[in-house]
């Protein structure tokens, strides 16, 4: 005689449809007062107890299988549409693109829950042919992020990319200083653009092109006050950026400078034109840079009308050169000059020396001479 089942142990049936056996075990009931009732599936009697054993484990344990037909690209799209709430709107934008460009193609109709290490692995080495180690850093670290955002909703037992490691991308280009000449060529190629007054004012102040994107009239002071003890001369607080929030990068970034007579007189004439152009709502939008439209620059902008006013430029390829290499140059043209580098880390808004050093000056001088000058005052010949 067959042994009935005990109660709760749950039932196997054929289900003609999905043409398979389906081994079911009730669980009681959730707060709502709903029965839960977990299943395993096969195309056996066997492989549908087992299925089940093995989600009952799991239940056991706190942890939840996704459905079969959660893939990557359902975790991927769920974390890009509410695991980026607050980020500033460029970070969502180059999470998007990163995803919807490398991730997706490639992973995307992976079942989440069969996605191995493994996976991760090959197909971050089949991109170090064409990108950079910064943007495999960001592909792993948005598959990473998408994956755990999954399992903290019991979609996956485990984040498979915490396993992986970044490998060496493609190099990148080496960021450049302008030369003394090149620069004097950039400045008469751009010499009555729309872009002369940026190009100056990044090149002689060493502003951050974010940092000059958010420049207002208000933090520009063309006047100073000679009369004060001791005398303040024309100034530009450079206090703000368009990163998120509108903070400069870091603390030691906010920093307010002297501006060159240069600077001075074409920030006049700027300010002038502007006017002349627009009458009496000139001051309709504060700041200093902006689109024919008066909207704030993006990074684009700025990049396109930097390449088009320097086009001209003798012995500079424009398609060579970023708006952020004038700030480069302003480095390496104060290091070249003598000038110290804390002397130009405080310019610049550094927190320290040693990114100055390491990252931002370009030596110009093509023999480097003080060991020699200091061996010749050592060993003087007699």
């Amino acid at each position: 005689m067959t042994k009935r089942r005990s109660r709760g142990d749950g039932g196997l049936h054929w289900d003609d449809k999905r043409q398979r056996w389906i081994a079911t075990a009730s669980l009681g009931y959730d707060p709502s007062g709903k029965r839960i009732v977990k299943r395993g599936s096969g195309k056996t009697k066997t492989e549908a107890k087992n299925k089940l054993k093995e989600v009952l484990r799991d239940y056991e344990d706190g942890l939840a299988i996704a459905p079969a037909d959660y893939t990557v690209e359902r975790a991927v799209n769920d974390w890009l549409a509410y695991g980026l709430n607050g980020r500033d709107p460029a970070t969502v934008k180059t999470c998007t693109i990163l995803c919807r460009m490398h991730i997706i193609p490639a992973l995307g109709a992976r079942k989440l829950r069969d996605l191995s290490a493994e996976d991760v692995d090959k197909w971050l080495a089949t991109k170090t042919k064409t990108l950079s180690t910064r943007t495999l850093q960001g592909l792993h670290g948005c598959l990473n992020r998408a994956i755990k955002r999954a399992m903290a909703r019991d979609k996956v037992k485990r984040n498979v990319v915490t396993l992986s490691s970044v490998p060496k991308g493609k190099s990148g280009r080496p960021s450049k200083a302008l030369t003394f000449a090149q620069a004097e060529a950039v400045l008469k190629a751009a010499e009555g653009s729309k872009m002369y007054a940026y190009i100056v004012l990044s090149l002689l102040t060493g502003a951050r092109t974010e940092e000059l994107r958010a420049l207002t009239w208000d933090h520009v002071d063309l006047d100073g006050d000679p009369d004060a003890h001791p005398p303040v001369p024309p100034h530009v607080a450079v206090w703000r950026s368009v990163r998120a929030g509108g903070d400069t990068k870091t603390r030691k970034s906010r920093r307010t400078l002297a501006l060159p007579k240069r600077c001075v007189d074409l920030l006049r004439h700027h300010r002038d034109a502007r006017q002349q152009e627009e009458g009496k709502n000139w001051m309709a939008t504060s700041l200093v840079f902006s689109s024919a439209t008066g909207k704030p620059l993006d990074a684009a902008n700025v990049r396109r009308g930097f390449r088009n006013a320097i086009k001209d430029a003798e012995g500079v390829d424009p398609m060579q050169w970023t708006p952020r290499e004038l700030r480069h140059s302003f480095v390496s043209l104060l290091s070249d000059n003598g000038i110290s580098l804390e002397e130009i880390s405080r310019l610049v808004g550094h927190s320290s020396t040693a990114v100055t050093e390491a990252v931002y000056r370009k030596q110009i001088r093509p023999v480097l001479q003080g060991g020699a000058t200091a061996m010749d005052q050592i060993f003087r010949e007699k």
